[in-house]
């Protein structure tokens, strides 16, 4: 059995092209609505929505006879990789991560390394600020000193739980763009006209995140981006295709 940490688009495509490869797959995502994407897979695929700390993890993989994990997860959920780094360890089984290849960078980019610090940065080049970085951690903008003259816009997915987040953090309807992606070039310009957004706040996510198209976007309107750059980890195996993956899989012995 390999275990998946799926919580992305390509994480779920890859669910795809495991079991089409004809390997076992317990895919794992931290949402319900992750949970009913996953279940769209073809193919016979043991689905997990509960959060796995690295001692649940490791119980979970001895309870399904895992023999490899592949990490798939968010490029910024540094605590998911970090617990498959360890529970791999401890269970003395591969661990690949397989990660999407970064965006080239083009335009108007402030690279920051946390988003504190992106909070700090894009205080100081406009007022209008457009959010792209999901709600998992929009209290950072919302609660900043810096930003507290600000007007915010967050686009997010468009579930209760995210909605009643965004409420409970103080935005008003009007500061919300509740949307679920992929989004163009053409869309995203629209949305930053719309909103008047002075500065975008993103995260290099990917192709597959939707980075290429609102840095194209912000680039065509002159608008300053304030880029949250991956965290570095040290992975013991780094794959960035599917491919790559696959052959790793083949590599090891007794899946």
């Amino acid at each position: 059995m390999i275990f998946l940490a799926a919580g992305t688009a390509d994480g779920r495509a890859l669910a795809q092209e495991l079991l089409a490869a004809g390997y076992q797959v317990a895919a794992s995502v931290t949402s319900r609505y992750g949970a009913e994407l996953l279940a769209a897979c073809d193919g016979k695929l043991v689905i997990n929505e509960e959060p796995l700390d690295e001692a649940a993890l490791i119980r979970y993989a001895a309870s399904h006879d895992v023999q490899v994990i592949v990490d798939a997860s968010h490029p910024y959920a540094v605590n998911v990789s970090k617990n498959a780094m360890m529970a791999a360890k401890k269970l003395g089984i591969p661990y690949l991560r397989y990660e999407r290849s970064l965006t080239e960078l083009s335009g108007e980019i402030h690279i920051v390394h946390s988003y504190e610090e992106a909070a700090s940065q894009s205080s100081a080049l406009g007022r209008r600020i457009f959010l792209t970085t999901g709600s998992h951690n929009l209290k950072a903008f919302t609660t900043a000193p810096a930003l507290a003259d600000a007007v915010l816009i967050a686009r997010v997915l468009p579930t209760a739980e995210v909605l009643a987040l965004c409420e409970a953090l103080g935005l008003t309807p009007a500061q919300i763009v509740a949307l679920q992606g992929p989004f163009s070039t053409a869309l995203n310009r629209e949305l930053f006209r719309r909103y008047q957004a002075e500065v975008i706040v993103t995260k290099n996510s990917g192709q597959v995140g939707g980075t290429d198209t609102k840095l194209a976007a912000a680039k065509e309107l002159g608008l300053p981006v304030v880029l949250i750059d991956r965290p570095q980890l040290a992975y013991p195996h780094l794959a960035h295709t599917y491919g790559e993956v696959l052959s790793f899989l083949k590599q090891q012995e007794a899946i």
